[in-house]
């Protein structure tokens, strides 16, 4: 077996830095480059919009470097540019997240960015219209992309009448009633230091950063006003759902209930999932629906572990005609592995390239910086890097066969088929 750690001197680099006032960051100095990579993550995305109302979140994301403060969106933009800033947000169903990278010289106008960004959004009305269209024509496109179309389709009928549901981008009818008015009420009930998390790496020391840390972040409420999301288990489990697309090639995704991150065994269905279908050339799906029978380009299984309805999920596209072969094989590997767990050689192979591939996700300075974000969001510990191989090492065969039965239960799936298919 492989060496089972990433570098010790990694994880005890990792240095909790507080602000006068608690607000606490992760960093990790590194003085290889002149760079700074900050990422930033609060509670809330998709599943704190109004029922009526989904795409707000991520219509207001779009639009948090669209002008803020003094600078109005052209200003803004210009003074990222003028000193090379990097500086994005983004909505997923948990999460508002928040990317800066910047040069270490140009430090202060950066920070400044970000606090302006975060504290005083303009939501002028022409950046606001144009987001908005930007939004609207996204979706015109969506409507003719079958993937887009299973992912949407399956949230919509897996979790109906759950926060999931709703469609993280917004629909034609929501996005047009989005209000200036609507995107300052989520973002007074969302943003706030309590479950504010940051993660920061790079030419900064910890002093430094605790007073910027106030200057950026200090300003934001102190609570946040959360509307409470019950853990839902997706439904429809052992059915499919056929959405007619006058297309040669349907797009098929499946899912069903997983594990959270939090789960002692989540590592372990970790590796199961490569064995069926997150390896790129060894999983079971690659091997008999690509490489034996040549029935997809593509084809592949993950877990999602959200906070409110962890899953399995997976998929795949192929020609029409081919497609109750290419799910009879996928339901077929997900009942063995549910009923028999995987050999010892695929769990070998899973376990090495598992370890071997570990270092790969530190290797630039916003890598590290998403890792270190992805490791508090989801309450892993400060040690995580440093013990997350030695878990995956630790798996014994008993341990797959036992979780792949947890995981895929009795080995029903929900589907949803985008396409016209023979035969389902």
């Amino acid at each position: 077996m492989n060496d089972t750690s990433i570098k010790p001197s990694l994880s005890s680099r990792i240095q909790t830095v507080r602000s006068a006032s608690g607000i606490e960051a992760w960093l990790i100095e590194d003085y290889t480059v002149p760079l700074i990579a900050m990422e930033i993550a609060m509670r809330g995305g998709s599943s704190q919009d109004p029922e009526d109302l989904p795409g707000t979140a991520s219509f207001l994301a779009g639009l948090l470097d669209e002008g803020a403060g003094p600078y109005d969106s052209a200003a803004f933009h210009d003074r990222l540019d003028d000193y090379a800033i990097e500086l994005g947000f983004s909505a997923s169903r948990d999460l508002i997240t928040g990317h800066l990278r910047t040069l270490s010289k140009h430090r202060a106008e950066a920070f400044d960015m970000v606090r302006l960004a975060l504290t005083e959004p303009r939501l002028d009305e022409e950046p606001v219209e144009r987001v908005r269209a930007q939004m609207l024509a996204s979706l015109r496109h969506e409507v003719n992309d079958p993937d887009t179309r299973a992912n949407r389709t399956w949230f919509e009928h897996a979790f109906e009448g759950h926060a999931y549901a709703r469609a993280v981008k917004g629909n034609f009818e929501s996005i047009p009633k989005i209000t200036r008015h609507d995107l300052l009420a989520y973002r007074d009930k969302i943003f706030s230091r309590e479950t504010l998390k940051i993660a920061v790496v790079g030419a900064i020391d910890a002093k430094t950063l605790a007073a910027e840390l106030e200057s950026i972040f200090g300003k934001l409420p102190a609570k946040a006003h959360l509307t409470p999301v019950p853990v839902a288990t997706p439904k429809l489990i052992g059915t499919r759902k056929i959405v007619d697309l006058d297309i040669p090639q349907s797009s098929i995704r499946y899912g069903g209930p997983a594990l959270q991150q939090s789960d002692p065994d989540f590592v372990t269905a970790s590796v199961v999932n490569h064995i069926l279908g997150g390896g790129v050339f060894s999983s079971r799906l690659f091997r008999e629906v690509r490489e034996k029978r040549g029935l997809a380009y593509s084809v592949f299984s993950q877990l999602a572990p959200l906070d409110y309805g962890p899953l399995h999920m997976g998929g795949t596209s192929t020609k029409n005609e081919r497609v109750a072969e290419s799910l009879a094989i996928i339901e077929a590997e997900i009942n063995s592995l549910a009923s028999d767990g995987p050999n010892d050689e695929e769990l070998d192979i899973a376990k090495k390239y598992l370890i071997g591939s570990w270092p790969l996700r530190f290797d630039t300075s916003t890598k590290l910086a998403n890792q270190l974000i992805h490791m508090q969001v989801e309450n892993l510990g400060l040690d995580y890097m440093e013990r997350r191989n030695g878990l995956v090492a630790a798996v014994t065969k008993q341990d797959a066969v036992r979780v792949a039965k947890r995981v895929y239960g009795t080995g029903e799936i929900f589907t949803v088929i985008v396409g016209r298919p023979v035969g389902v």
